[in-house]
This record gives structure tokens, C-alpha cells and sequence, in this order.
């Protein structure tokens, strides 16, 4: 089997594995006073000063939650209270099922953010919340967030950055590029799953969304996922070698466009492991077939849409039309080598060419 959905889930790094395995022994509650509390509790707020360290922010501004999709609501629950809410056209679900009700800011055809929409938006909605991805989780595009902060600033707005596939990939320091808040997940930079964090601006008041025993200040209840928090610490910073994956997915991009490919948001910039792959003509779903049995683990548009395949928002608001329901994406993990790229190329060409040559007698 080849693995090429990192950015639904990356594989477990070594070194999370062992301190998550370290975590789970140690047992305790880290709100118990006693000696086996304390050491758990010492886990914890080492976890939290490691991403405090890697967030540029103060272990008091981290709050660890189940992931990214409670750290996103969170901030949205907490920040988004009694303000004008705007989000992107290509926010993860995470973000527009909690903001149902959120004016939309458009993006360019090449899934960047629309910047000049932005600044009308903000004009029109002073002191709104904007939540914006860091990078698509479907294309890899990149959003410039430094800009949209800017625009924020003058327009007296808070700025949520989901960095959930940007984090690991391409660090970019949003907190001191001016964002308010910032959501990340564990999983998506091999971690285990289970453990996610808002990590907030200094002095920003944060309302518990979960109510319970007043953990993490009083701003998330429940037992904190040590094993899982601990995993994400030590997966955070982890080596990748970004130049390396830049290259292997244009290895693979240019195979795809051999075969009759088109990809979607290349000419933008974008995180280096990811490829938005479309067959004209050939249903997303026919192609994840074909591919899985060859082998090749790929997917369409999002991994949180419970096993459906549909024509993708993302694309939509970027103006592919029927493209938005023949796309697959390929995105390499962190531990990619050579023999993947091979076993892809070796496998897409095939099932392309079929695909397309089925299309063509049933036109």
C-alpha cells in the first residue's frame, strides 16, 4: 500500500509515538495534587510551553482541546461573540458549519484570497472576526495572511488563522504577523489524533465553549488527552524537508499532465506536499477506485465529509465547475520517498488512460 492522503491524516512520527507510550504509563490525572498527578501534570505543561516555543506566544495563551475542529469553534464561540463573523469561500467545514451565517469572502480563480473583497468586506463590517485558512486543505494554496492581517489592523477586526496543514509545512509566525488566534491539530503533522490547540494573542479574554472542572484556565473542561497532547508536542517541529517533498510532488504533477491531467491551483503558491489532480470528464470517485486498487491511497477534497464524495466547494469557488467533481488529492507524507513517487506514476497512468478512453466512447 502507498499512502498519499498525509493531509487527511499524517503517519505517526517516531518520537510521538514514544511519549505518547511514556504519557499513557505514567497515569494520573494532571489535576490531582498527589505524586502521580504531578508528574502528569508536569507532562502537560511541558507539552504547552514546547507549542507556546514553536507559536512564538506564552504557554498561558495555549489551550489544548480535541482538535481542530473544537479549537476552530472555540475561537469562533469565543472571539467571534457580538462581532460581524466573515470567512473564506474555501474554509474548511470545520469553519462554515460553525459560522453558517458568515459573510463570504471570495477568492481568485487560483484559490487565493480575494484581498480587494476583503477590504470592502471589512469596510462594511467594522471590528468583524475573519477566519481564514492558512493553506487549503484540498489544493495547498496559500493565503496571504500577512496581507489580510494588515487589512484587519487598519479595519480594527480580529484575524482566526485555521494552520492546521500549514503547520510543519510552512511555518510562517502568524501570531506575529498579527493574527489574534490560531487553530492546530496533531495528526495533520504526525501526531496522534485526539489532541488539537488554540493557541490566542496575549490578553484576549477566551470563554470556555465546553464547561466543566475549570481546567486549562477555565476556558476548556475535561480531562486533557495527555497521551495525545504529549504525542503532538513532540511531533511539533519534527525535521521535514520541505525542498525534497517540493520536488517529488512536481515529479508526480508532471506525470499527471502527461496523462491528461489537469491540476488545479499550480500556479499559486502553496504547501510543497500537496496536488489537486482533476480528470476532465471522469468522475472523482471512478478515479479513487481505480487508484486504490492499485494500491495508491489518495482522496477528493476533503477526509471529514464521512466517506461521501460530492463536487468539492473549494473548487466551486474557484470557478472549476464540473472540474469540482473530477478532482482527487495527492499529498505526500512526511516520510515520502522515491518508491511512492514511482508506485503513483506507475499506477495514474493507467487508470487515466482507461478512464478517459471510457469517457470518450460513452460521449
Amino acid at each position: 500500500m502507498i499512502y498519499l492522503d498525509a493531509n487527511a491524516t499524517e503517519p505517526l512520527r517516531p518520537q510521538a509515538r514514544a511519549a505518547a507510550l511514556a504519557a499513557m504509563e505514567t497515569g494520573g490525572n494532571p489535576a490531582s495534587v498527589h505524586q502521580a498527578g504531578r508528574a502528569a501534570r508536569k507532562i502537560l505543561e511541558e507539552a504547552r510551553e514546547r507549542v507556546a516555543s514553536f507559536c512564538a506566544a506564552r504557554p498561558a495563551d495555549v489551550i489544548f482541546c480535541a482538535g481542530a475542529t473544537e479549537a476552530n469553534a472555540l475561537a469562533l464561540h469565543a472571539l467571534g461573540r457580538d462581532r460581524p463573523i466573515l470567512i473564506g469561500a474555501t474554509e474548511h467545514d470545520a469553519i462554515r458549519a460553525a459560522a453558517p451565517h458568515a459573510e463570504i469572502i471570495p477568492v481568485q480563480p487560483d484559490g487565493q484570497m480575494d484581498l480587494a473583497a476583503l477590504k470592502s468586506l471589512l469596510a462594511a463590517h467594522p471590528g468583524a472576526l475573519v477566519c481564514l485558512m492558512a493553506a487549503n486543505n484540498e489544493t495547498g494554496v496559500l493565503h496571504d495572511i500577512a496581507a489580510a492581517a494588515a487589512l484587519c489592523a487598519e479595519a480594527g477586526a480580529l484575524l482566526h488563522v485555521d494552520a492546521v496543514q500549514a503547520i510543519g509545512r510552512c511555518n510562517q509566525g502568524w501570531l506575529a504577523l498579527g493574527a489574534a488566534s490560531l487553530a492546530l491539530s496533531g495528526h495533520k503533522f504526525g501526531g496522534p489524533p485526539g489532541a488539537g490547540a488554540l493557541v490566542v494573542r496575549e490578553n484576549l479574554e477566551i470563554r470556555a465553549l465546553i464547561k466543566g472542572g475549570g481546567q486549562e484556565l477555565g476556558r476548556r473542561g475535561g480531562t486533557p488527552a495527555l497521551p495525545a497532547i504529549a504525542g503532538l508536542a513532540a511531533a511539533l517541529g519534527a525535521p521535514y524537508d520541505a525542498a525534497q517533498i517540493a520536488g517529488w510532488r512536481d515529479e508526480i504533477e508532471q506525470a499527471a499532465l502527461a496523462a491528461g491531467a489537469v491540476a488545479i491551483g499550480a500556479g499559486a503558491p502553496r504547501l510543497p506536499n500537496t496536488i489537486c489532480l482533476a480528470l476532465p470528464g471522469v468522475r472523482a470517485e471512478t478515479q479513487l477506485i481505480g487508484l486504490d486498487m492499485a494500491g495508491i491511497c489518495v482522496s477528493a477534497g476533503s477526509a471529514c465529509s464521512s466517506g461521501k464524495v460530492t463536487a468539492s466547494h473549494v473548487l466551486l469557488a474557484m470557478g472549476q465547475g464540473d472540474l469540482a467533481g473530477q478532482a482527487i488529492r495527492v499529498s505526500l507524507p512526511w516520510n515520502a520517498d522515491v518508491e511512492m513517487v514511482r508506485a503513483f506514476q506507475a499506477a495514474y497512468e493507467p487508470m487515466a488512460r482507461r478512464a478517459l478512453r471510457k469517457t470518450a466512447q460513452s460521449a
